[in-house]
């Protein structure tokens, strides 16, 4: 009998635990397809590496998202990037990401070089970035509540950290941002070459936005509308569109981006000549609303070594 009982444990607990991995990813996913809204226009180095040293002096940006959930283990990212400009052709960065959901932990460190072309008046250049580093999973066995030693789990864990890149283009002027970048380029080229779970995974992003400038007689204004392009792996391709207001002399801006697989992204930013803060909420408005109250995503950038 004690025997029996044993092995209906762990018939039991091998389930409970399947359905807790499930229910991560699944949150998880969502989390992925809803990314830090800061790289659309305050980080635009976060997904595309030849934005690293485009602007004067060194650029620290400190990123933290976290979803509005009572599931525990609710996804969270953190984000720290630094990006200099060496010369005015010349740019160097560093990206590094966490991003923890349940019992998951992905950490990803990438060095970057840029080069900036100019190409005429009105600040015009062609931006090229190639980001290499190290991609890291693991799943914390500490946390399971279930059989630890499944082999799954085990295989999962012996996996090496491997090597890593980001490869990105961008046509840059006072007024004009065109991007595009491929992230996660080992999973793109060498395909059968990782073992860990490769879902939800940006394989291409592309962007596009102008900067329309308003003067009046108070204060000067900035609208710049966006449009972006986001095909990913395991699921439908998502469509971005939004823009940020920002109102100069007062140091504000409003920001506002819908994600065509449904939810909405609300920011809020005051920069200062040497630093920057931003708070974002992002509403869920799909299947998974029931599920969650949404995200917030907080932001600091220290705007260092300018002229």
């Amino acid at each position: 009998m004690k025997n029996l009982k044993q092995h209906k444990n762990i018939s039991f607990k091998k389930p409970l635990l399947l359905m807790a991995l499930l229910t991560c990813f699944t949150l998880c996913s969502k989390a992925q397809l809803n990314p830090f809204q800061s790289m659309y226009f305050q980080n635009r180095y976060l997904i595309n590496p030849a934005m690293a040293g485009l602007d004067q002096g060194l650029n620290i940006n400190l990123g933290y998202r976290q979803q509005w959930s009572p599931f525990p283990g609710s996804p969270k990212s953190q984000t720290l990037t630094a990006d200099y400009q060496a010369t005015d052709r010349v740019g160097v960065g560093l990206n590094v990401t966490d991003d923890q959901s349940g019992l998951l932990r992905q950490t990803r460190a990438m060095g970057t070089y840029a080069y900036h072309l100019p190409l005429g008046e009105h600040n015009q250049k062609l931006n090229f970035g190639l980001s290499l580093g190290v991609n890291d999973g693991r799943i914390d066995v500490d946390k399971i509540v279930g059989d630890e030693t499944d082999e799954q789990i085990a295989r999962y864990n012996q996996a090496k950290p491997y090597v890593d890149g980001d490869f990105g283009i961008a046509y840059t002027s006072d007024n004009l941002f065109l991007e595009g970048a491929i992230p996660n380029l080992k999973a793109a080229f060498f395909k059968n070459s990782i073992e860990r779970i490769d879902v939800d995974r940006v394989e291409f992003f592309a962007a596009a936005s102008y900067k329309i400038y308003i003067s009046s007689g108070y204060t000067d204004l900035l609208i710049e509308p966006l449009t972006a392009y986001r095909k990913v792996k395991g699921a439908k391709d998502i469509v971005d569109a939004g823009f940020n207001f920002t109102m100069s002399n007062y140091f504000i801006s409003l920001q506002a981006i819908y994600h065509s697989n449904q939810s909405t992204g609300l920011g809020l930013v005051f920069d200062q000549r040497a630093y920057a803060f931003n708070f974002t909420y992002n509403l869920e408005t799909g299947k998974l609303s029931g599920y969650t109250a949404g995200a917030f995503e907080l932001g600091l950038k220290l705007k260092l070594f300018r002229k």
